[in-house]
């Protein structure tokens, strides 16, 4: 289905002085203005356009590249403020608005914010809103599974983590004790689904299971090595101090050195961890 506020790849079915008349379907004939128009088509060829309504509410079509599309989430910046309501930049000539009762707190020019693109049922415009909550409903059924690769946007933190939307749906945490990199606010970066807890919620990581551990493998083996064969660590010790030796976290080396146990490649004593010889 052809819908305004999404690309498309259309067939151009006219060409005329102002630009290129595309076929959209239902919608009909669609406007690609002259200055959206590639110089090097002609009648019958397809090309990628976004749709949306211009100042006058007809649906055009611009071959810009937005930086989000409706039923997504983005953190972008805002460029005017006036008496109708925000202007940001998303990528496009005409500006996206959000209207004032869709800001969570007040907007100012220069900042930038988290928001999700939508159309509004009023009068079919794509808008903005700042209040996400009303746009993420987690009883919406999904079958993540776990090291399930997946896009994430992190939104704000709190004392478990950090709280992120994963694929533009849903909510999930990452535990700051096992983040060992710098996040930011509106941040979009690829995680994975650790586990979906019995209650419905989900965990993240940054990781997949298996890559990581043996990533974390490598790390403490390096490190031995370039210990002479020993660090006085092991599955009992501070979770503070493996993070600080290793950068990784106490779970995640307990799964490294149990690995290495197991093809005894290492000794775990109450001293610490020894590298076997060959």
């Amino acid at each position: 289905m052809i819908t305004i506020g999404q690309t498309h790849t259309l067939s151009i079915i006219k060409m005329l002085d102002f630009g290129a008349y595309l076929y959209a379907g239902e919608l009909g004939e669609v406007l690609l203005p002259y200055k959206y128009t590639p110089g090097n088509v002609s009648t019958g060829d397809a090309i990628e356009v976004f749709l949306y309504l211009d100042s006058e509410d007809r649906i055009v079509a611009t071959t810009q590249v937005p930086k989000v599309k409706v039923g997504q989430f983005a953190y972008l910046k805002v460029i005017d403020c006036n008496r109708f309501g925000i202007f940001l930049d998303w990528g496009l000539d005409k500006d996206l608005l959000v209207p004032f009762a869709e800001q969570k707190t007040p907007m100012q020019e220069g900042h930038s914010y988290l928001i999700y693109v939508y159309i509004n049922r009023f009068d079919d415009r794509i808008v903005a809103s700042a209040k996400l909550d009303k746009f993420i409903d987690e009883n919406i059924k999904h079958n993540f599974k776990p090291h399930q690769a997946v896009d994430l946007i992190i939104a704000n933190s709190t004392d478990l983590g950090y709280k992120a939307i994963i694929n533009h749906n849903h909510w999930g945490v990452l535990y700051k004790n096992e983040v060992f990199q710098k996040l930011s606010f509106g941040q979009s970066i690829k995680g994975f689904i650790k586990q979906v807890r019995a209650d419905g919620k989900i965990d993240l990581s940054l990781h997949s299971g298996q890559k990581t551990r043996d990533k974390d493998v490598q790390l403490v083996l390096a490190y031995l090595k370039n210990k002479n064969g020993f660090v006085p660590l092991h599955d009992k010790s501070e979770a503070k101090l493996i993070t600080k030796t290793f950068g990784i976290s106490k779970g995640a080396f307990k799964k490294a050195i149990g690995y290495l146990y197991k093809q005894r490649i290492i000794s775990i004593k109450k001293e610490g961890i020894f590298l076997n010889k060959d």
